[in-house]
C-alpha cells in the first residue's frame, strides 16, 4: 500500500495485492499496516481508495472496512481492475464506488480449512455461516433496494464475478467509467481457490520465479506450525 496527501487535503490509498494477517511482501496489506498508514495521514477531508486485490483474510478485511467507515473523510473507492472476495467488502466502505467498464467485483461465501472431530467441523460450519451473514449485511447496506437478500445469497453461492455494469445494476457500484488497461492483481495460489475465474483473468497470470516460489513455500511451512492456533481464530478464512 502506498499513500500520499496533496495540498487539497486529499489522501490516495492503494490496496494492490493480498489482504493478509502478516505482511510478507511490499504489496500485501494487513489491518495493522493499513491503520499505521492511515494514522500517519492525519486529518484529511477526502480519501481516494484504489483497489486491485484478489482478497485474503476476512477479519483483516473487515477491520479495514470498519476503519474506513469510522473515518471522518469522504471515501471514494476506485476498483482499478479487481476487487474480489474480502476486497469487495472493503470496497463497500466507499461513499461512492467507481468501476471502469473492464473491472470486476467478485463475491462468494467465506471458506476456510480446519482440523478436528465432527463436533469441531459442525462448529466451524456455524462460524462460517455467521461470518457470511456479516458480509451479506455489508453488501445489502450498500445496495439498498436494488438487491434482495435472497438474490444476494444466490450470487454468493455461485461465486459470482460481476462486471462493472452488473455491479452497478445491483447497487454495488455507483459510477461506471471508461475501460482502462490495468491487469488484475491475482496470483496462481488464489486462482486455485476459486471455481469460476473468468478466462481473461487466467490469461493475465504472471510466472512466479523459482526463488519467489521457494520463499512462499517456506512461509507456508512456517504457517503450518501454528495451524491449531490459526484454526481456533479462523485466520485462514477468505
Amino acid at each position: 500500500m502506498k499513500m500520499s496527501a496533496n495540498s487539497d487535503n486529499v489522501a490516495d490509498i492503494y490496496i494492490y495485492g493480498d489482504i493478509v494477517t502478516y505482511s510478507w511482501y511490499e504489496e500485501d496489506t494487513s489491518a495493522t499496516t493499513f491503520k499505521n498508514d492511515l494514522d500517519a495521514l492525519g486529518e484529511v477531508d477526502t480519501i481516494n481508495l484504489y483497489i486491485n486485490s484478489p482478497g485474503g483474510s476476512v477479519f483483516e478485511g473487515v477491520a479495514i472496512h470498519n476503519m474506513l467507515k469510522r473515518h471522518n473523510a469522504k471515501v471514494n473507492v476506485h476498483v482499478d481492475a479487481l476487487a474480489a472476495s474480502i476486497a469487495s467488502v472493503i470496497a463497500m466502505a466507499g461513499d461512492a464506488i467507481f468501476m471502469p467498464k473492464n473491472s470486476m467485483l467478485m463475491i462468494h461465501n467465506p471458506w476456510t480449512w480446519g482440523m478436528g472431530n465432527a463436533a469441531d467441523f459442525r462448529k466451524l460450519a456455524d462460524d462460517l455461516d455467521r461470518i457470511g451473514n456479516s458480509a451479506k449485511q455489508t453488501y445489502l447496506a450498500k445496495a439498498g433496494d436494488k438487491l434482495t437478500e435472497d438474490r444476494l445469497q444466490e450470487l454468493l453461492d455461485g461465486e459470482t464475478w460481476l462486471s462493472a455494469d452488473e455491479a452497478c445494476e445491483l447497487g454495488l457500484c455507483d459510477v461506471v467509467e471508461e475501460a482502462n488497461t490495468m491487469a488484475a492483481s491475482i496470483s496462481s495460489e488464489i486462482l486455485q481457490k476459486y471455481k469460476h475465474v473468468p478466462q481473461n483473468l487466467v490469461n493475465q497470470q504472471t510466472t512466479i520465479s523459482a526463488s519467489e516460489m521457494a520463499e512462499r513455500q517456506r512461509i507456508a511451512e512456517q504457517a503450518k506450525v501454528n495451524s491449531s492456533y490459526l484454526n481456533d481464530i479462523l485466520g485462514g478464512v477468505i
